[in-house]
């Protein structure tokens, strides 16, 4: 047989906003797609009409856009296999409904919900299996010409596929191996629907699958169960040959305790569990909806990516900082665990903090840049990036700057309390008024010479170092924070040092 091209999919439903498990999947199938050599398609599962949201299409292409990773074929990416839409495709669907009943493998079911529950009730544990239909109102239990005068009154109905006991199913995963099922423990699921003349997920998938030549279905772990029933739709179109193989990655997990990653874990520790902000209103409470996202939190995309592909993959040596290229060929799906990873956001935020120390300090400043103009900065862009020369190395979000470095652009107007008792002694406003005399003295104010010429100073009035430095801080800081004392009296300047210097005297005495 033909090698097939590899072609994989990322398939999410328009329900709500793109969580970060599932911006995880479509990385995995675009690194196996990338390290194949073969297609990463996007494909809309929009059949569940109930849920659907209007603006979540656009907001997961958004995200995608911003992450990097690219789609080579699918909604808004057009393509040979369209329509990518599931909505768009009915007629196609209910071919293969027609299929399915015409050979014996899907009957019609008219039970209603009501029904449904009282038989719930009457049996523990009930399924619609095998054992449970002869007990149903169906195309097995009645009379041929009754279902179709039931049909041509409008009667609503469902269409099952029909499992039949007794049968091995075989799931071949990437990842997990071999996983057999006896079918006599699967119910017989619901396929379609004439309520809104749509096919549920599991037709739909197995459907657009195999007319798209998908040749990998990775996808999480809540999946698995699904499995067995999709390998036996396989069959029963007849389509053994085309299957595709399956992976079910492991799930994501709460940072503590157990149990799956949900967006209340992030409300409740303070981390995104969505790429980007979310705002809607819910269609049932009518209030408005709040999410918020990874990319307005300050997190840089490659950051991110980087971030996930190491949740549930071990690339089997000590390297963490991967570009999406190196990523592509180090992806083994062989090497992705079973259990399920723990989401250690904090580790997201040491990824941000060292994608800031591998950007230059000119590309901080074109970030940073902005919320300096909203402070009122009129200083140059070369000396915004000095600042960033000197802290970007303190930070692990552009958004930390302005906290930290204000002091380089707006002379403090208070001093910290705690340092000016700590750091303040009795003989500081002394010993800095000599210092403004020694600084006013030089004509050559560089880092260098202000640096030798102080230390000496200090080493012939036999002054405690740290006590001099400690009370000069405060007084151009307003706290104990900040880079060498010499690199902000430099950045400052002779004239702003001074004036700073004398200001504190005054104010701390």
């Amino acid at each position: 047989m033909t090698e097939r091209r590899t072609r994989v999919r990322f398939a999410p439903s328009p329900t709500g906003p793109l969580h970060i498990g599932g911006v995880r999947t479509a990385l995995y199938n675009y690194l196996f797609a990338k390290k194949h050599g073969g297609d990463f398609v996007f494909r809309i599962e929009d059949t569940d009409t109930t849920r659907f949201v209007p603006e979540a299409e656009a907001y997961i292409i958004e995200a995608f856009q911003w992450l990097g990773i690219k789609f080579d074929e699918g909604v808004s990416f057009g393509g040979n296999y369209g329509p990518y839409r599931q909505s768009e495709r009915r007629d196609i669907y209910k071919k293969y409904v027609k299929q399915l009943l015409d050979s014996g493998k899907a009957y019609i079911a008219f039970d209603t919900p009501e029904e449904l529950d009282a038989k719930r009730k009457e049996i523990e544990n009930f399924q619609y299996d095998n054992k449970t239909r002869t007990m149903m109102r169906n195309s097995l239990t009645m009379p041929a010409e009754e279902v179709e005068r039931l049909i041509s009154e409008g009667q609503q109905y469902v269409v099952r596929i029909k499992i039949e006991a007794g049968e091995e199913v075989l799931v071949d995963d990437m990842i997990r191996g071999e996983v057999r099922v006896k079918s006599d423990i699967l119910d017989d699921k619901v396929l379609y629907k004439s309520a809104d003349e749509l096919p549920t997920y599991h037709l739909a998938n197995i459907v657009d699958d195999h007319l798209m030549e998908i040749t990998h279905v990775i996808r999480g772990e809540e999946w698995l169960p699904s499995a067995p029933l999709h390998v036996l739709l396989y069959k029963a179109f007849g389509w053994e040959e085309t299957m595709p193989r399956f992976a079910h990655l492991p799930l994501l997990l709460k940072p503590d305790g157990k149990g799956k990653l949900s967006k209340r874990d992030g409300d409740r520790l303070g981390f995104p569990v969505f790429p980007l902000d979310w705002h809607a209103v819910d269609k049932k409470t009518g209030e408005e909806v709040f999410c918020s996202g990874y990319r307005e939190q300050g997190y840089f995309p490659e950051a991110v990516v980087n971030f996930l592909a190491l949740l549930g993959w071990n690339p089997g040596t000590e390297q963490e900082m991967f570009t999406l290229d190196e990523l592509v060929q180090a992806f083994d799906i062989a090497k992705c665990s079973k259990a399920g990873a723990k989401f250690a956001y904090e580790k997201g935020i040491w990824f941000n903090h060292e994608y800031i120390l591998k950007k230059s300090a000119e590309d901080i400043a074109r970030l940073w840049e902005p919320e300096c103009r909203e402070h009122g900065v009129r200083d140059s862009f070369e000396r915004i990036v000095k600042v960033c020369e000197m802290m970007k190395d303190r930070v692990s979000f552009v958004k930390e700057l302005w906290p930290l470095c204000s002091f380089f652009f707006e002379a403090p107007t208070q001093y910290d309390e705690k340092t000016a008792k700590k750091r303040w002694k009795e003989d500081s406003a002394q010993t800095l008024t000599e210092l403004c005399a020694i600084l006013e003295g030089l004509d050559d104010f560089s880092l260098e010479n202000q640096e030798q010429t102080v230390h000496a100073w200090i080493e012939s009035k036999e002054l405690k170092l740290g006590n001099v430095m400690n009370a000069w801080r405060l007084a151009l800081v307003g706290e104990g924070k900040g880079p060498g004392m010499f690199d902000i009296s430099a950045f400052l300047g002779k004239e702003e040092t001074i004036r700073r210097t004398k200001k504190a005297i005054e104010i701390l005495k």
